[in-house]
């Protein structure tokens, strides 16, 4: 029911029992959980199937084979994670998972068949069991995607809002009470409004775009972690920024979304080669090629160095024009759009900025330090990834903690609806130009390749960014600003970690320091850039009291 505010007054306000805000697999996986309890007001930035998961292509990776189990997936990830997982988390993700992708498979979702009727499951890296299920070959996300958008169609107690930015937390007596939006062209909620809830749950996927070359959507501005840093809660692991192995180059001025090559191409028999032909991951690590994307990632800048060349190759020819059309069909189309045709051509490839390991902190059913703040997916740092993601587990990850959320939020729902103020502000927006320049710094000084002398250039020029204000609070204001907010956050950590660990390297540090950097970094700001409220980091020893958020059920 939409309540309109009392003449004069600009602005709307909407009511309901719990706001999700995102419609990636988490966003509809906590959504259509949490319809159980009460009702459910679904926000999504654009339309319900633009944001990371229909993109996704590898697949979901969960033991279901009978030569497989949790134990060796909880090995795996551990192994990726680079002695910063949380064990418990992943515990829970390796154990529950195999039954969410039932229960997934069970809502409609069609994955690829064996010959026997059984899922078709694949193996990438940092696996050493095939262990990845995947729908039209390569369309995992989309598959996905579909099945739940239909089970959401079908499923009582949700509306949904589509084309609608969220803006700030609101809050009231310390805990969460609802959200700003700004909804673009939604008749009587058009322009910015307010949801009140008794729980909010951001699902609101990455933060790619505050890197100049991305395999994120244009929708991937980091909005969730922008708004949990102005509403004061903890973040963790911002560093840890996953730079996938093999995106496909388009040249040296390429920005914006690139063409992703999936990690599964590889696990299929594909190879990472040179200009000469030469295998160069071969004895750099025992899985060559399905090494742990960090391991790939290096062993490509390592060799692009080496050699001056502007990228290095995916030879996947001797697969075969049969193999790639039916196992492969949407990333041959894609790279036939580019000129380049695999089944005669090895693909250009480079790393590019793609998953953020770390986010918004949570516990294990996604609290985080606000209490009535929920967080899943990848805006959130479950612990589960580590310093580093191993393949495929992004998905799980969403699936699972939503799940959880979605049965965590009842306890919220006897809690009035009260009167709510919003923890940010539109002072200090950016202007909308920031955008690119940060974009551009942030791949100069802070991509897979780091120093101290880059992040402090990094510093100074996000510093100087942060003057130049925005004349009107727009829709392009705030996703600058939320880029400036969470790239600053990003380099403070990188600057912090005075090592090299998973996707964190650092060039001027090459070594793993287990004495001194065994542990997370966990930040928290006060409101927008501008404001002079700085940015704190505290770093807290693996398996410290605090190495969890300080959220608690029933606060």
């Amino acid at each position: 029911m939409i309540k309109e505010r009392a003449a004069g007054v600009p602005g709307w306000t909407v009511e309901t029992d719990v706001v999700v805000i995102g419609s990636g697999i988490a966003g509809l996986v906590a959504a259509i959980r949490a319809s159980g309890h009460g009702r459910v007001l679904l926000v999504t930035k654009a339309l319900l199937d633009a944001g990371s998961t229909r993109w996704a292509q590898g697949g979901i990776a969960a033991a279901l084979a009978p030569d497989d189990s949790p134990a060796d997936h909880l090995a795996d990830t551990l192994t990726a994670g680079v002695g910063l997982c949380d064990e418990e988390a992943v515990r829970i993700l390796v154990t529950e998972g195999p039954d969410a992708v039932r229960r997934l498979i069970d809502t409609g979702a069609h994955f690829d068949l064996a010959s026997d009727g059984s899922v078709s499951l694949t193996r990438e890296g940092g696996h050493h069991r095939r262990r990845i299920a995947h729908a039209g070959g390569d369309a995992t996300g989309a598959e996905i995607s579909r099945a739940l958008l239909a089970a959401l169609k079908q499923t009582d107690g949700v509306e949904v809002i589509e084309h609608a930015l969220v803006l700030d937390l609101l809050t009231a007596g310390g805990r969460a009470a609802g959200v700003t939006l700004h909804v673009m062209g939604e008749g009587s909620r058009d322009g910015v409004g307010a949801v009140r809830a008794r729980a909010v749950v951001l699902a609101t996927g990455g933060l790619g775009q505050v890197f100049a070359a991305t395999t994120n959507p244009e929708v991937s501005t980091g909005d969730g972690v922008a708004l949990a840093l102005r509403a004061g809660a903890e973040v963790a692991d911002l560093e840890f920024v996953q730079f996938h192995p093999t995106v496909m180059w388009l040249g040296p001025d390429a920005e914006g979304q690139q063409p992703l090559i999936s990690e599964a191409v590889r696990g299929e028999g594909a190879h990472l080669v040179d200009a000469s032909g030469e295998r160069f991951m071969t004895g750099r690590h025992e899985l060559a090629e399905l090494a742990p994307r960090d391991v790939v990632a290096k062993g490509i800048m390592n060799r692009m160095r080496e050699t001056g060349e502007p990228c290095m190759w995916l030879d996947g020819r001797h697969l075969g024009a049969a193999f790639w059309e039916s196992r492969f069909p949407n990333i041959l189309a894609s790279c036939r759009r580019h000129g380049v045709d695999p089944v005669t051509d090895p693909i250009p490839v480079v790393p590019a900025a793609h998953y953020a390991s770390g986010g918004v902190m949570t516990d294990l059913y996604g609290r985080t330090s606000i209490p009535g703040l929920y967080a899943c997916g990848e805006v959130a740092c479950t612990g589960v990834h580590g310093a580093n993601r191993l393949a495929s587990n992004s998905l799980l990850e969403g699936l699972v903690f939503a799940e959880r959320i979605g049965e965590a939020v009842k306890d919220d729902l006897a809690r009035q609806v009260v009167a709510a103020e919003p923890s940010g502000g539109t002072a200090g927006l950016l202007d909308p130009t920031v955008r690119a320049e940060v974009q551009r710094v942030m791949s100069a000084y802070c991509g897979v390749l780091r120093s101290a002398d880059g992040l402090a250039e990094a510093e100074r020029a996000l510093a100087r960014l942060a003057g130049l204000t925005s004349a009107q609070p727009c829709v392009e204001a705030w996703e600058a600003t939320n880029l400036h907010q969470v790239a600053t956050a990003v380099v403070a950590a990188a600057a912090r970690r005075t090592e090299t660990r998973g996707s964190h390297w650092r060039e001027d540090f090459p070594d793993r320091d287990d004495a001194a950097w065994r542990g997370r970094l966990v930040g928290r700001a006060g409101r927008a850039p501008g404001s002079g409220n700085g940015y704190e980091l505290a770093f807290h020893p693996a398996g410290g009291p605090a190495n969890k958020t300080t959220a608690s059920k029933g606060e």
